[in-house]
């Protein structure tokens, strides 16, 4: 088993697809070059978590097999994409499952100020337990509720604005980012608390949007192990990647300081 994390934005998405660069298709190619397989033809590989496009990992895990020790593997995966890093690998017996977490958190940067913390502290407070996921997620069926448990949803600030950690064993499709708009809904007074709960116990139902997928970060995948062998990188070309990424962060948010600046007549700062 793999730990490994990417930048979202780089990829459109984990699963392969013709004509995108996806991250499962990154890593696909890049065992290719390394005779791992000798080819795609029926090679899967199998996954923790299959975030969606724009959304980032810091701790994602899958499992393959291969002839290379858990070092090598390790120093060989990292030398593939800089963009997606390995930070640690375990060896696993037969039979293990990589979907079956005992834990998978996940950190949202809300990227607006919220307009009263107490009010998304009391809406997170509504998520803990057992949740009919059919008003959180996308493409489930409505006839019978689609019940997912939900260890925790809190709320934190970082400056002025908040980061939302939500804790469960599983997550249906657009899970968290749909609690995001929950929490956003409430705060903005567009739902009650009441409402929410009834959502949340199956008695009433929501349409929800998705917030928005860049602001999401796999943050950690959970097993009942600890891993045996680190990654002490980054490698050159990793952290050269890194600093070309984050570079080109802070000039966008110069340039929409500047457009800013145009249209409101007065200095704007973007954080």
């Amino acid at each position: 088993m793999l730990r490994f994390g990417y930048d979202g934005t780089s990829f459109h998405g984990w699963a392969r697809q013709p004509g995108l660069r996806t991250v499962e298709g990154e890593i696909l190619n890049g065992l290719i070059r390394r005779g791992v397989p000798s080819s795609t033809e029926g090679f899967r590989i199998e996954v923790a978590s299959r975030t969606d496009r724009g959304v980032s990992a810091r701790s994602n895990a899958l499992t393959l097999t291969s002839s290379l020790d858990a070092r090598a593997l390790l120093r060989a995966l990292n030398g593939m994409c800089p963009q997606i890093f390995f930070t640690a690998a375990s060896e696993v017996p037969d039979g293990f499952r990589v979907r079956r977490a005992t834990r998978r958190v996940y950190r949202y940067f809300e990227p607006t100020p919220p307009s009263d913390r107490v009010r998304w502290e009391t809406a997170a407070a509504c998520f803990t337990g057992r949740v009919d996921a059919r008003s959180f997620g996308r493409a489930l069926p409505l006839e019978t509720p689609q019940w997912r448990t939900v260890e925790s949803v809190r709320v934190s600030s970082a400056r002025d604005r908040l980061v939302i950690e939500v804790c469960a064993p599983s997550f249906v499709w657009g899970m968290v980012r749909k609690i995001v708009a929950a929490l956003r809904a409430v705060d903005r007074g567009q739902l009650t608390t009441d409402q929410l709960s009834r959502a949340v116990s199956g008695r009433e139902r929501l349409t929800l949007p998705l917030a928005e997928p860049e602001a999401l970060v796999l943050w950690e995948v959970e097993y009942p192990l600890e891993w045996q062998y680190l990654w002490t990188g980054p490698n050159r070309h990793q952290a050269r990647a890194w600093e070309l990424a984050v570079a080109e962060a802070r000039n966008r948010q110069r340039v929409l300081g500047a457009v800013a600046r145009g249209w409101t007549r007065r200095e704007v700062r973007v954080d």
